[in-house]
């Protein structure tokens, strides 16, 4: 090194640093390569976030004029639909822009019920047994619920048809809810549990819709047994009423009447109601 000329050791430098730019030149085009895929990625999350949410709507009715489609707040629009959206019927869910309402495109909901967030389901442990000195209510919750469930042929070939549920009352703790249980578990239903007060909604119809939707619920996993707590909080005395909310509970309260006593045969399916007033409980019950 020492005998290298100036030049020459200029050379050597020139060829070292060329070199490892040589060197360096591929991982710095993969680095590149890879900041460009990230910006490409932010650029496309960035426009996803800025655009407009889609509406979610339940198609009513298909009309020639457009489709009848409702709101999850209840509101009901007759809108367009996109050349490139496949046809739709009753009862389908689909994407609606928000200014226009106008349906882009059908949207697969999953089978699952939506009310099964509002109600507990299971099938019970608790047997007679356990149910202790209730000897005259035990043989009444046999008669109405748990013999029409065993054995059904019997009210067939009478000609009679089964009483489709029950009302328990009576102060906390005497054991309503354990009654319904044994039921349940000795015909080997399903047992599905909900509080009045959670039948009370926000907006209008979303009682009645939850109603229908338990029933429904109900008649897929037959034989089942419907126990609603607080009956009172929605099948109080009818009275004439001038506020939103309560016209609202009457809504929910007509469904359940609905049901109970409509032309719609429950087959393996009753109802029990509990309450602790039965001082005001509607007649129609």
């Amino acid at each position: 090194m020492g005998n290298h000329t100036p030049k020459e050791e200029e050379k050597d430098v020139i060829e070292s640093v060329m070199y490892n730019y040589a060197t360096s030149v591929p991982e710095l085009e993969d680095e590149n390569k890879m900041l460009r895929q990230s910006v490409e990625s932010l650029k496309k999350e960035l426009d996803r976030f800025r655009k407009t949410p889609l509406l979610v709507c339940e198609v009513r009715d298909v009309l020639t004029e457009g489709v009848l489609v409702r709101l999850q707040n209840g509101n009901s629009f007759l809108v367009d639909v996109s050349n490139d959206c496949e046809p739709l019927v009753p009862g389908d869910q689909v994407l609606a822009e928000q200014k226009n309402l106008t349906i882009l495109k059908k949207i697969t909901t999953s089978s699952k019920f939506d009310v099964e967030k509002f109600v507990i389901i299971e099938r019970p442990s608790t047997t007679w047994v356990e149910v202790g000195g209730l000897a005259y209510q035990i043989e009444e919750i046999k008669e109405v619920i748990e013999l029409p469930l065993k054995k059904p042929e019997l009210f067939k070939k009478i000609g009679i048809t089964p009483p489709k549920g029950i009302l328990l009352y009576g102060p906390p703790g005497t054991g309503k809810t354990l009654l319904a249980k044994a039921v349940a578990n000795s015909t080997k239903s399903t047992f599905i549990e909900i509080a009045g007060s959670e039948l009370v909604q926000k907006f209008i119809g979303e009682g009645a819709k939850l109603v229908k939707e338990i029933f429904d619920l109900a008649k897929a996993k037959s034989p089942s047994i419907i126990f609603i707590d607080e009956l009172d909080a929605i099948a109080s005395v009818r009275v004439d009423v001038g506020t939103s909310g309560e016209r609202e509970v009457q809504r929910t309260f007509m469904q359940l009447l609905s049901e109970l006593d409509g032309f719609k045969n429950l087959d393996n399916v009753k109802v029990i109601g509990c309450t602790n007033r039965k001082d005001i409980i509607d007649p129609a019950v």
